[in-house]
C-alpha cells in the first residue's frame, strides 16, 4: 500500500480516537501503550489493564463506572487473547468499540500500541521523501 494513503487513514483514525476519547476511556495492557498514546497526543482518559486484578475484577470495576469503552489491546497474540477475554466479559454490559484496534491492526506492521509513535515517523519520512 501506499505510504501516503497509509498514513493518511492513520492520522484520520488517530484523529477519530482522540475526539472520541474526550467522552469515552481507552482500555491498553501497560504504563508503555500510556506513554505511546499520550505521545500521539491522545489526552483523553486511558485505563491500564495491567494491575495485577483478574479479567473479571476488572471488568466488574470498568462497568460499575463506565457505559461506552474503547479497547485497544495489542494485536499480537497475547494482546488478541485478552481483547477476547475482555469483550467476553463486558458484553452486555458496556459499549464496547473495537473498531481503532481494527484499523491500526491492518496499517500497522507494528503489533503493540506502543510501537506506534515509531511507525508513524517512519511513514512520515517516507512520505515527506517522496
Amino acid at each position: 500500500m501506499d505510504p501516503n494513503q497509509t498514513l493518511e487513514e492513520l492520522e484520520e483514525a488517530l484523529a477519530d480516537l482522540r475526539e472520541e476519547n474526550r467522552t469515552t476511556p481507552i482500555i491498553v495492557e501497560g504504563d508503555k501503550d500510556v506513554a505511546a498514546l499520550r505521545t500521539l497526543d491522545v489526552d483523553g482518559e486511558i485505563i491500564r489493564y495491567n494491575t495485577g486484578q483478574s479479567v473479571s475484577d476488572f471488568c466488574d470495576a470498568i462497568v460499575q463506572k463506565y457505559h461506552k469503552i474503547i479497547l485497544l489491546t495489542d494485536w499480537d497474540r497475547r494482546g488478541g487473547r485478552l481483547c477476547l477475554q475482555l469483550k467476553k466479559n463486558l458484553e452486555n454490559r458496556v459499549d464496547i468499540d473495537v473498531s481503532y484496534r481494527s484499523v491500526f491492526a491492518k496499517r500497522c506492521p507494528c503489533r503493540t500500541v506502543e510501537g506506534m509513535p515509531s511507525w508513524l515517523r517512519t511513514l512520515r519520512k517516507k512520505s515527506e521523501g517522496e
